[in-house]
């Protein structure tokens, strides 16, 4: 299948890290999640910024997708387990990470989490993101690849007691990788992944990326 970004609101990017790069992240999971499922990360340290900035070859696939303004705003390693192995039911990503709580029109509930401030914007402000998934390991069929509905990121905010009717209606694909391939998603498409069987090893680096500036004052967490 030949996916189109603006369209599908997915691609497939192979082959995109060295393996220096490649073993540079591992280590850096296994030291930042250390048995846990995840953690968010600081796209400015020193082990990362070379990779997410425009210049870095995870942060120039966002600038082809975007704009050369592209930054990362938010990242976030993933490590399934056999003793961490969940599920994830259909769902649409909603909220972002702010510096401090501004009231703006159109931004809200407020939430925290990780220790880090959270609020749902306006749907316009998702749909001009994309998220790049950083397959630090290879995922096949069995090893709970994400799954995408392709075209969601076009329907808007959609219910989350109806996002697996809405999924179900349209495409699905199911993302598979090696380890170094990148996935690249409009950042409201709809998502979903099973349990891993049999449960084995699953590292990911979620990073999203905006390149535009918050309304009203507020600010990106990592800008």
């Amino acid at each position: 299948m030949i996916l189109d970004f603006q369209r599908d609101g997915a691609a497939y990017f192979p082959a995109v890290l060295s393996p220096e790069a490649l073993e540079r992240l591992r280590a850096l999971a296994d030291e930042r999640i250390a048995r846990k499922p995840g953690a968010r990360l600081d796209a400015g340290d020193q082990g990362l910024s070379a990779l997410l900035s425009s210049k870095g070859p995870i942060g120039t696939l966002a600038t082809r997708l975007t704009s050369a303004a592209a930054r990362p705003v938010r990242a976030t390693m993933f490590d399934k387990t056999p003793d961490a192995n969940w599920s994830v039911a259909w769902h649409q990503d909603r909220v972002l990470p702010v510096a401090e709580r501004i009231e703006v029109e159109g931004f809200g509930p407020w939430s925290v989490k990780d220790g880090l401030l959270h609020v749902a914007p306006p749907f316009e402000i998702l749909a001009r993101m994309v998220t790049l998934r950083v397959h630090l390991d290879s995922v096949d069929l069995g090893n709970a690849p994400l799954k995408a509905a392709l075209g969601s990121h076009r329907l808007g905010r959609v219910p989350a007691d109806a996002a697996t009717t809405v999924a179900a209606d349209g495409e699905i694909i199911t993302c598979e990788a090696q380890a170094g391939d990148v996935w690249a998603y409009s950042t409201p498409i709809l998502h979903a992944s099973d349990r891993a069987e049999p449960p084995r090893r699953r590292r990911v680096l979620q990073v999203d990326y905006a390149d535009f500036d918050l309304p009203g004052g507020l600010a990106w967490a990592a800008a």
